[in-house]
């Protein structure tokens, strides 16, 4: 009989990007190892396991749906992802005293380091200290709760010595994948979406308006500098922008930098993908750009040629520059002259491309990831079991 598990995460069918991956298409390929019962905020497209919408980010209501969870599905692990669910989690089962349920956290970004880094570049500083110091103090009760973690930076370990004095040899780096639709593209009829900007290289930055974190406001920002730089190359390049609309940019845009608003459709969001020339990572320094992992690893299954600022490849080290993809410095100028100077020679680059995808197919897939975690879960249960009987 399979093992009961309890994911518990911020997933949001109305958002479904950002927050939303880690947690359904863990779900979805976890189904294989364990009975899974996916509890977020909206979990209406849930379709591969049984599902409990919380409907508010309180705190409160998450205790509640957690604790009434562990009375019906009665799980044998709850795998809680992110501070909030991971505060609902450990306070649930303290008071529920379920003794033969074991808890496993998930960092998805190390929050407190994010906050400080942006601490001085933001419109409202005093806000942002305040979220760190929540965030820092949160983080801290689950860190010393002793709970193992899953984390899906490399640096969180460090991060977490650094920042808590805390030398964890138990935390497991398990990073994010990539879905097999793009992994598996089909060549299709559809209609290039960038017809009109033709013959241009079409150079495409993913940045939907995510909740809390200006990251990819920022990387808006940049794109729109860098656009600037090149506007004169219009005809040789220009940028679209997936996932907002050109109402949300806080200033005059250039004429070669166009807004392709959210696109709900998953098969138009591929479609887009397909035709783009180049993928493009624009974070500040500043940014701590945790949230791009998803952005680049589409990219690299795409096929595509990545362009980024060394912000945008945290998490995926691994990647190299001029072995997989073009990594800038920071200003928008030696960003532009990059760009320019891919979008003119881009066979050249293909070769960078392809090794990329040659590393995502080995690696970088759910499919692989979830049997990562999976391992760390089922280890976890099963030194939970031999306490009890020891006991």
């Amino acid at each position: 009989m399979s093992q009961r598990l309890l994911l518990v995460s911020t997933l949001d069918s109305n958002q479904p990007f950002g927050a939303f991956t880690r947690p359904f298409y863990l779900g979805q390929y976890l189904t294989k190892y364990f009975d899974v019962c996916q509890l977020g905020l909206n979990c209406s497209t849930v379709d591969y396991a049984t599902s409990v919408s919380v409907g508010s980010r309180s705190l409160s209501s998450y205790i509640k749906a957690i604790q009434k969870s562990i009375d019906e599905f009665q799980p044998d692990i709850i795998y809680a992802q992110e501070t909030l669910p991971g505060l609902a989690a450990l306070i649930s089962l303290t008071i529920k005293k379920r003794k033969n349920c074991s808890l496993a956290l998930d960092f998805h970004t190390f929050s407190a380091y994010e906050y400080w880094s942006r601490l001085f570049s933001v419109a409202n500083p005093l806000n942002e200290f305040k979220q760190l110091v929540k965030t820092y103090l949160a983080q801290g009760v689950l860190i010393f709760s002793g709970n193992p973690i899953i984390a899906a930076g490399e640096s969180t370990p460090k991060l977490v010595k650094q920042w808590y004095g805390y030398n964890s040899n138990n935390i497991h780096c398990v990073g994010n994948g990539v879905t097999e639709d793009f992994l598996n593209m089909e060549i299709t009829k559809d209609s290039d979406p960038f017809e009109k900007l033709r013959p241009a290289k079409v150079v495409v930055l993913v940045a939907p308006k995510t909740f809390q974190f200006p990251s990819n406001d920022m990387s808006v920002s940049m794109a729109i500098d860098v656009a600037r730089n090149l506007e004169s190359h219009s005809d040789k390049v220009q940028f679209v922008v997936i996932g907002r609309d050109a109402s949300d940019a806080q200033q005059p845009l250039p004429s070669n930098i166009h807004f392709a608003g959210f696109l709900p459709e998953r098969k138009d969001f591929i479609n887009h993908l397909r035709y783009t020339d180049i993928g493009f990572l624009p974070f500040p320094k500043q940014a701590v750009a945790g949230g791009a992992r998803n952005k680049t690893l589409d990219y690299f299954a795409s096929r595509k040629l990545v362009i980024s600022t060394p912000e945008g490849l945290r998490g995926l080290e691994e990647f190299q520059h001029d072995k997989h993809l073009l990594i800038s410095g920071y200003s928008a100028k030696e960003v532009a002259d990059l760009v320019l100077s891919a979008a003119l020679n881009l066979e050249k680059y293909q070769p960078l491309a392809d090794a990329a995808h040659s590393l995502i197919r080995e690696k970088y897939s759910w499919s692989a990831k979830a049997q990562n975690v999976a391992d760390v879960l089922m280890s976890l249960n099963q030194n939970q079991l031999s306490l009890l009987t020891n006991a």
